[in-house]
């Protein structure tokens, strides 16, 4: 329509039952436009929602070991952390340590490590083992 003064644009915007919207502020001169300012907002929110509903979520699963467990025991944990990775989560695999077995917190390791060993083709270490107390925690990430 071009540049038309406020009040010609607001009575037009009245005739039609419509709203008028400013869409540049900050332009010379602004800019508006004569919508139904409830229903803009409405498939604005839709948009927001739609896009929310495609975005995928990360979540961190936790799967805790003691250093002594059986091979059995070990082998149904790493079935979980195993399908964790498959579902695009990340696994947090901790183990604790209960009475004096921090003080052989070597054996702890070497789980971590053949955890870290038998997911090789499914997953990378996000974060190092690191001793925190009584748990030593390790974070691994499905591969891309």
């Amino acid at each position: 329509m071009g540049i038309v003064p406020l009040a010609d644009a607001l009575a037009r915007a009245a005739d039609e039952k419509l709203d008028l919207v400013e869409v540049a502020p900050k332009a010379s001169p602004p800019v508006c436009k004569i919508m139904d300012y409830g229903k803009y907002k409405y498939l604005q929110s839709k948009k927001l929602q739609e896009a929310k509903k495609k975005q995928a979520t990360i979540q961190v699963k936790e799967v805790k070991i003691r250093p002594k467990t059986e091979e059995h025991d070990y082998q149904f944990k790493l079935r979980h952390i195993k399908r964790f990775l498959g579902e695009k989560n990340k696994a947090k695999v901790t183990i604790m340590f209960r009475g004096r077995e921090i003080a052989h917190s070597e054996l702890g390791l070497k789980v971590l490590q053949r955890v870290v060993a038998d997911t090789e083709e499914v997953a990378v270490v996000e974060q190092e083992p690191k001793l925190e107390g009584r748990n030593m925690t390790m974070i691994l990430c499905p591969r891309s």
